[in-house]
Parts: structure tokens; C-alpha cells; sequence
């Protein structure tokens, strides 16, 4: 692959490390280069067949519910991997699956959904007959060193949670997470001493289950947004068709569904509103258009 191509992706993993309050600036050291990988790592492959795992169940929210960070990504990504001929499927739990239901509208990317109590397994099966070879994980939480899964808060959240790190885990495909905050599935990859020194509740909260690739962006969303921008640069055959898929537009559209057909909350204010992680949609589409703006220079040099 070409420097031009490399350093154009490294722009994009710049755009989207931007700290928005959460003090994880030497967590964007320790992975950067991380979205290089991820993106290398889908355009290589000979077949794309990708799962999804997200949902973060906010139960102290108002009403509780899953926030808004992370299905809109994922429907993001799942849109512009379709759109190049990858299928698709998403995994969540019943807690978050009217939000994830309701990003998904107007798609048909199915859905697996995990029963509070309940195991993995069969959406283990489910995911080996559809034939994934990538798991991408984004904005989900995971397993800290104890087991419990915790919020930025401190707070275990096991009883609104399944372990979906077991299925990241499973051994069938390779393994790609996006995070902003060292709590979620595939934090695993970096020292938990590095997110306890730094991040509030660093210590209790920090993620133990890894990936193979890991995005750490400073909203998940944009992590997903960039996986698009890269694959656009990486694969000239895609990028008219992933360019398309930056649109901000359909964004607002997805966070709309979402709060208002979900609900969904803002994980960082609690509240029902068009925010992701306190950040108005206009922030979010600015980001988008950053990223096309990288791709479409690249394309054109």
C-alpha cells in the first residue's frame, strides 16, 4: 500500500482522537495505528461477512436505556459495508434492543438478541452459519478484571448486561473494537495501568477482554466513521460507494430514530436528547464531513 494512502488514513485516526473530556490522550498513544490495521485487516480479506456487537445500557438514564453512542455507528458501518457487497448482522441483549432495532430501520441487517440470563451460544451458532470473519465491536461494554462490566461511572451494570465479550471472543473470526473510554470490549489491548492512571475509575472500569485491532476514538461513533474513510482510501474500487456513506444527513437521521423510536439517551448527560456523549448533532456531522474531506483529497491527489 502507498505512503499517500497510509498517511491519508492516519489523518483520519487524527480527526477522530480528539479528547472530549474523558482524559484518554495516552490511550490514542498506545493505539494509534489501530485504525490502519482494522481497515487493512477488512479490505484484505477475500470474503466480508461482519458481526456487530454494541449497545450500552444506561439505567440510571431518563428512561433508562441504551445510549445513543454506538448504534448509530454501527448502522453507519453496516450501511457502507453493504453498500460494497459484505453482509452483516448486529448482536446486542434485550436491554438495548429497541435502540439498536431502531437504528437499524430501513435496513435489512438482521439482529441476534441476547435474553438477560441468558448464554452467547446460540448467537455463536447463528454467526458461524452466516459465515462472519470479522466481529467489529463498538461502544459495548466488557468484562473488567473482576468480570463485572462497569460504566464510566464506576458502577457494575452486570444486571442489565450479558457478556457479549464471549462472543467477540470466539474463535472463528477476527476481532475489531472502537472505544472512547476504556471500559468497552477490546480495551482488553491495552494496559489496564495505563487507563487506571488516567481515566476516572480507571482502575475498576478498565475492559479486560482485547481485539485484535483496537480504535480508540474520542466518541465511538466517529471510530466507525473512520473505518468507512479508511476503507474508501485503502480499496480505490470502494471508495465512490463508501464516500457516499459519509453523509451526514442520514447520521442525524439514525440519532433521531434512535432517541425517538428507541429510546436512546446521551451516555454522558443521561437525558433524551439529539446528543451523543453531550455533543450536538452538528459536531458529529462536522466530523463526517472531515473525514469525506481526507478521502476525497486523497482520491483526487
Amino acid at each position: 500500500m502507498t505512503t499517500s494512502a497510509r498517511q491519508a488514513v492516519d489523518r483520519i485516526e487524527a480527526l477522530i482522537q480528539q479528547e472530549v473530556g474523558r482524559n484518554i490522550a495516552k490511550l490514542f498513544e498506545a493505539a494509534r495505528g489501530g485504525l490502519w490495521g482494522a481497515a487493512s485487516a477488512l479490505a484484505a480479506a477475500p470474503r466480508l461477512s461482519v458481526g456487530f456487537i454494541t449497545g450500552f445500557y444506561v439505567p440510571q438514564g431518563v428512561p433508562p436505556a441504551a445510549e445513543t453512542d454506538g448504534p448509530v455507528g454501527v448502522s453507519m458501518l453496516a450501511m457502507a459495508l453493504q453498500r460494497i457487497g459484505a453482509a452483516c448482522r448486529v448482536a446486542t441483549d434485550e436491554a438495548c434492543r429497541a435502540t439498536c432495532a431502531a437504528a437499524l430501520q430501513g435496513t435489512d441487517v438482521p439482529m441476534d438478541v441476547v435474553p438477560l440470563g441468558g448464554t452467547v451460544e446460540n448467537t455463536i451458532a447463528h454467526w458461524c452459519g452466516f459465515g462472519v470473519t470479522h466481529a467489529i465491536a463498538i461502544e459495548r461494554c466488557g468484562r473488567s478484571a473482576d468480570g463485572a462490566p462497569r460504566n464510566m461511572r464506576g458502577e457494575d451494570i452486570s444486571a442489565f448486561t450479558q457478556p457479549l465479550d464471549d462472543l467477540f471472543l470466539a474463535p472463528w473470526w477476527q476481532k475489531i473494537a472502537i472505544g472512547d473510554g476504556g471500559n468497552e470490549i477490546g480495551m482488553g489491548s491495552l494496559p489496564a495501568s495505563l487507563i487506571g492512571a488516567d481515566v476516572a475509575h480507571g482502575e475498576s472500569i478498565a475492559c479486560a477482554t482485547p481485539a485484535e485491532h483496537l480504535v480508540v476514538s474520542g466518541v465511538s461513533n466517529w471510530g466507525a466513521y473512520a473505518l468507512i474513510g479508511a476503507l474508501a482510501v485503502l480499496r480505490p474500487d470502494w471508495q465512490a460507494r463508501l464516500t457516499q456513506c459519509l453523509d451526514p444527513e442520514r447520521d442525524a437521521a439514525v440519532l433521531r430514530a434512535c432517541v425517538h423510536d428507541g429510546p436512546a439517551v446521551d451516555g454522558v448527560t443521561r437525558q433524551r436528547t439529539l446528543t451523543v456523549d453531550s455533543l450536538p448533532t452538528e459536531v458529529h456531522q462536522e466530523k463526517l464531513r472531515a473525514i469525506r474531506a481526507v478521502v476525497e483529497a486523497h482520491a483526487a491527489a
